[in-house]
């Protein structure tokens, strides 16, 4: 009965993103790309993976337009690499590297220790790094945890949490998740976020699916576990469907189909545009606000033609959202209530920080 449920949610899914492949270029004819930004002289960002693809040009961009950029990457040398080539191009950019391995939990942490003996405000955390290992079989992190489920979830949602008391400081400021239409096609038991009791068959679509949905859910929740005036916005993104590295990792006899389609899918360039637009419009707040006060129980969405959308029906169960928040939370070694102790300027102590 399970696997019935995740075929007609996968066929549902997959229809999803063929719609959105046909139909994206379309949709955003009216955006530029580079997508026009506003001075950002003022602002200190953080993007997660940003040596490649996606990531690379929404740091790119944000460093062009004035903002102080921090890589938060695994290879810090191909960080190093790109910042001098874009020295080359462009004057006066503000762009540093800090070392963040999302497949370890105690690497998050460290970033957010490094980060907050520096005091500093911050406005803008862009989670942007993600796996999607296709077609290949499960993998357990050092930490214990599905490796999809550990770095598009379990990571930025740490991340995010250690990282409040610097947004405060930089309030209004915004958490942005780079997310999936694929997150639709998720079928979530909150209580085997890693496949692993048995009782669900594994697949690298089911568990990327899965982690994204997941993410969208910890958004939503978060979102309302943060208190108005703290002045931090949650925003979940759907870059598109776009030409990346990802057809490295497809098998042989998918790669072919996938260089097919070149000319619906949109360029890195083009799939930033949706993150750099929920980091920098001014409305931003305002909507996610406004859900905050209906009691809304999904945060922001913000789709691939940088529109205001809904996530998933699935993505506002709240019941099953609330037990997502719940387990993560225990997951990533953080008690129940993190974020209100947080916020209070109170001590928490993470299981993965050293003694």
């Amino acid at each position: 009965m399970e696997q019935l449920q995740w075929w007609l949610e996968s066929l549902k899914g997959w229809s999803y993103v063929t719609y959105e492949i046909l139909v994206q270029k379309l949709q955003s004819r009216h955006l530029k790309s580079p997508l026009p930004l506003p001075p950002l002289g003022d602002v200190t960002c953080v993007v997660t993976g940003s040596t490649s693809g996606i990531g690379l040009e929404i740091a790119k961009q944000l460093a062009v337009s004035r903002a102080h950029v921090v890589m938060a990457v695994r290879n810090k040398s191909a960080a190093y690499d790109l910042i001098k080539k874009w020295q080359q191009e462009y004057n006066h950019l503000s762009i540093e590297v800090m070392e963040l391995n999302l497949l370890s939990l105690k690497s998050v942490v460290n970033f957010a220790e490094a980060w907050k003996t520096r005091s500093k405000p911050l406005q803008v955390l862009i989670n942007n790094a993600g796996i999607y290992s296709i077609a290949e079989p499960i993998k357990i992190s050092k930490d214990g945890y599905e490796t999809h489920n550990q770095v598009n979830h379990l990571g930025p949602a740490l991340l995010s949490i250690l990282l409040l008391p610097s947004l405060a400081k930089g309030s209004p400021s915004r958490i942005i998740n780079v997310n999936s239409i694929m997150h639709s096609m998720g079928v979530l038991d909150p209580n085997d976020l890693n496949f692993t009791s048995g009782r669900h068959k594994f697949s690298s679509a089911k568990a990327y699916a899965n982690s994204k949905l997941a993410e969208v859910m910890f958004s939503g929740v978060l979102q309302q576990r943060i208190p108005q005036e703290v002045g931090i916005s949650v925003v979940c993104v759907s870059p598109g469907s776009v030409r990346t590295n990802v057809a490295r990792d497809l098998p042989k006899r998918l790669q072919a189909a996938y260089h097919l389609i070149p000319f619906f899918l949109f360029s890195p360039q083009e799939g930033a545009r949706s993150a750099l637009y929920a980091a920098t419009d001014p409305q931003i707040p305002d909507y996610c606000n406004a859900l905050r006060t209906k009691g809304w129980p999904v945060c922001a969405y913000v789709s691939c033609n940088c529109r205001i959308v809904n996530a998933s029906r699935k993505a506002e169960n709240f019941t099953i959202a609330e037990k997502v928040w719940e387990n993560s939370l225990e997951m990533i070694g953080l008690p129940v209530d993190a974020v209100d102790k947080i916020l209070q300027g109170k001590e928490v102590k993470c299981q993965f920080q050293d003694d």
